[in-house]
């Protein structure tokens, strides 16, 4: 038996942080100095502070106040921070974050000013994570901004995966996913016998987002985090176009349901006026039925792709 060689083509091994915040406008920078020395403050052997997420990207929404089915709403992006400490800050962790915010927020407009969200992970830990090529904490480090650096420790390397690796990675994501669809679909036919069809719909919304997600986290390592069943069907037709045959839209029925099932994520919950009758659901059920067929083939065949050149 010969040794499996390591993949190279899924990412690129190198990142090299970013260390300034220049880019965001002034008052946000501020509150991001803020945030930092709170937490330098009120938690222990902080080794580095990473923003990560819309702000980091510079993709944030400020503030969008929309009236939304008779319901004026508003949206705002989070500053997500995560810290790393030499060990897990553990039982405290949660208490210390509302010491965080309650300070941070003195003076200010608590309901209207951007709030933060902290994870925590020693250091050591979220180092393995990368260096097993878990993607989300390896987006943090590819587009993660440095708020502070002990200058003590430096972030991993993702180190080039074996077959071996790359399967058994592959395979939890699959397991994890698939496990989900379990619950939603068990959740689905509850509501469904119960007649409450816009609560069943969310429900077959959760299992469809959840197969076509899975799909480029078997094939890449990587999770696309959306909602928007268009846009994981595109990230999905990469690796198989078979999941078309499902939802063709190549009549108006077809994209009716499509469309009812897209808007369900939201309207099932928040729009009193949202309708699907029982026929509607009664022609989705099926179709994910016929998704997650597919949608096991597919997995298992690269998984076995995966095991085949173990092996070799």
């Amino acid at each position: 038996m010969r040794f499996a060689k390591p993949v190279v083509d899924f990412f690129h091994n190198f990142v090299l942080m970013k260390r300034s915040t220049r880019f965001l406008p002034p008052k946000k920078r501020q509150d991001l100095q803020q945030l930092t020395s709170l937490i330098l403050e009120q938690v222990k052997q902080v080794e580095m502070i990473v923003l990560f997420g819309s702000y980091a990207k510079n993709s944030y929404v400020d503030y969008d106040q929309r009236v939304e089915f008779g319901t004026p709403t508003y949206y705002m992006s989070d500053y997500d921070i995560v810290i790393l400490t030499r060990k897990p800050i553990g039982a405290a962790e949660y208490s210390l974050y509302e010491k965080i915010k309650d300070r941070f927020f003195e003076n200010k407009n608590r309901p209207f000013h951007t709030h933060p969200q902290f994870i925590n992970y020693g250091i050591e830990d979220f180092n393995y994570a990368i260096e097993k090529a878990h993607y989300f904490e390896t987006e943090i480090k590819r587009d993660g901004v440095v708020l502070f650096d002990s200058g003590a420790y430096k972030l991993a390397r993702r180190r080039k995966l074996d077959y071996t690796e790359i399967r058994d990675r592959a395979l939890s994501y699959y397991n994890e996913k698939l496990a989900c669809v379990d619950d939603f679909v068990i959740a689905c036919n509850s509501l469904y016998k119960l007649n409450r069809n816009k609560r069943a719909s969310f429900q077959l919304h959760q299992s469809v987002e959840n197969l076509l997600r899975v799909i480029p986290m078997v094939f890449t390592l990587y999770g696309h985090k959306s909602h928007n069943l268009s846009e994981l069907m595109n990230a999905a037709k990469k690796h198989t176009t078979e999941i078309f045959r499902v939802f063709p839209r190549d009549t108006q029925e077809e994209q009716r349901l499509f469309d009812l099932l897209q808007r369900a994520y939201i309207e099932s919950r928040y729009n009193p006026d949202f309708e699907i009758t029982k026929e509607d659901i009664d022609a989705l059920i099926p179709k994910v039925e016929q998704l997650r067929s597919i949608v096991e083939r597919t997995c298992r065949e690269r998984i076995a792709y995966y095991d085949a050149q173990i092996t070799e």
